[in-house]
């Protein structure tokens, strides 16, 4: 744009040199007393400023020259000054059109329509670079910018970037800040989505974002056996047999710490024992259990639910006495069910998780699945492979870690049906040698009136007792 300045400062430097060739600065014309007078005729006066330019000491002239140089030239040194960026831009925007990118304005080609008409005139106003018509600032400075422009669109017409139409179709600087500032509000509320927010923060701020889950899942397996030799001349006598026990649990918790709390239980216990004295049997069956547990609780104060629970118990394996080829159980033979419906005291600390459930309602079912196992050994009448009854049930249990390396676990089932009783104690004492060694001692204490006891006894208290060491695992 520099080459732009430069032409039109040379045009107006020429055209003011021949003005003052043809009127010459008369700077002694003056008297003492008496103001000095202009140098040009009297014609011109009414189109000029006139001003006092010194002439050494206190004598001054009146030189339209130099206010024609000030007006126009001066404008361009002004604009081509260091500070002009800041300074004179400012303070003259009328100028604005030669230090945009190079534009194509209709104002230009519409003065040189009129160009013709206006040198025609033999007035002064056809004389001087400026006329009356022109004779305000910003006149006077669009006549300057449509002069340069005129010059540059006709010797640089491939410079042209942008025509005045198409700046006036992009709409005004407050325009574009509106759709500027609507897009950054749809923006963020984009951002504010709960589908998007996580994958768009993630992408631009580097987080990983997640959503809450209040499901836990834990486990833990184990397997323990023992091996004992004795030979056929022992003292004592007995015979040599190899034992062991595998368990399995599965948990999955449920807990929006607010109001809802759901558990799921897996529990299997498989264990098994040689029986070198048994003619009919090579091994038998000491531990077979297959037991789904799911507690759904809603809060109804701050350490009470209200609770329906479902559980279905059944075991693996066939199981005999030893020598007896009678088959006492099967898979679901029997398989029990329970459905209670009650309240839960549930209370957890750091070391121990302690849960209390009444169940004043509770529909209870056993089933006989295998035609070969007497379903009269199990409270049903003969030919019938179901019972149901309704009774209560209380359900407590704990789990207590005693120290870093010992633990314990308690579950109490106590069912009634007003008409017979059924309790299970399970207790398992599990002490940790490291992460994968462990010993546990697992009794298994139950009592239960529902079915005449076996094998002839008068007592309906059972016990099983087991004390294992071998490998156990928590996660």
């Amino acid at each position: 744009m520099s080459k732009f300045k430069l032409y039109f400062k040379v045009l107006l430097v020429v055209s003011l040199m021949m003005t003052r060739a043809a009127y010459p600065v008369m700077a002694g014309n003056t008297r003492s007393g008496e103001a000095p007078s202009d140098s040009l005729s009297s014609i011109f006066g009414r189109f000029f400023v006139e001003k006092l330019v010194p002439v050494g000491g206190s004598n001054y002239v009146l030189d339209t020259v130099s206010v024609l140089h000030e007006q126009y030239i001066g404008v361009l040194d002004k604009l081509n000054a260091p500070d002009a960026e800041q300074r004179n831009i400012e303070e003259d925007p009328d100028y604005y059109k030669l230090f945009v990118p190079f534009t194509f304005y209709n104002s230009a080609m519409g003065r040189l329509s009129t160009l013709n008409e206006e040198q025609s005139s033999e007035t002064a106003d056809g004389l001087l670079p400026i006329d009356k018509a022109s004779y305000t600032t910003k006149g006077r400075a669009n006549e300057l910018v449509n002069q340069v422009l005129l010059s540059a669109y006709l010797n640089n017409p491939d410079m042209v970037q942008f025509t005045e139409d198409q700046i006036n179709e992009g709409g005004n600087f407050v325009d574009k800040i509106e759709e500027e500032q609507k897009a950054q509000a749809e923006k963020a509320l984009e951002l504010l989505t709960v589908e998007t927010a996580p994958q768009e923060i993630t992408q631009k701020l580097g987080a990983d974002i997640k959503k809450p889950n209040f499901w836990k899942f834990s486990g833990n397996g184990s397997f323990q056996m023992s091996q004992n030799y004795i030979s056929d001349n022992w003292y004592k006598g007995g015979e040599s047999n190899v034992a062991g026990i595998a368990t399995l649990q599965l948990k999955a918790d449920y807990n929006d710490n607010e109001k809802v709390q759901w558990e799921n239980l897996l529990d299997a216990k498989l264990g098994g024992a040689s029986a070198p004295s048994d003619t009919l049997h090579d091994y038998l069956v000491t531990a077979d259990q297959l037991r789904l547990y799911s507690k759904f609780g809603l809060q109804a104060a701050k350490h009470w639910y209200y609770t329906i629970a479902a559980e279905a118990k059944t075991q693996f394996m066939h199981g005999y006495k030893s020598n007896n080829p009678k088959l006492l159980t099967a898979f679901l033979a029997p398989l029990d069910l329970n459905v209670s419906l009650g309240m839960d005291y549930k209370v957890e600390r750091k070391n121990y998780k302690f849960s209390m459930m009444i169940a004043p309602i509770t529909w209870t079912m056993r089933y006989i699945g295998c035609d070969d196992v007497d379903e009269t050994d199990y409270g049903l009448e003969a030919g019938k492979k179901t019972r149901h009854n309704i009774g209560s049930e209380l359900l407590p249990s704990l789990t207590w870690k005693i120290t870093k390396n010992i633990s314990f676990e308690s579950r109490l089932d106590y069912l009634t049906s007003y008409t017979w009783t059924r309790v299970d104690w399970e207790n398992t004492l599990n002490l940790s040698v490291n992460k994968y060694l462990s010993t546990k001692i697992y009794v298994h204490a139950r009592f239960d009136d529902s079915a005449a006891p076996l094998n002839g006894s008068n007592s309906y208290y059972q016990l099983n007792e087991l004390f294992s060491f071998g490998i156990n695992y928590n996660w």
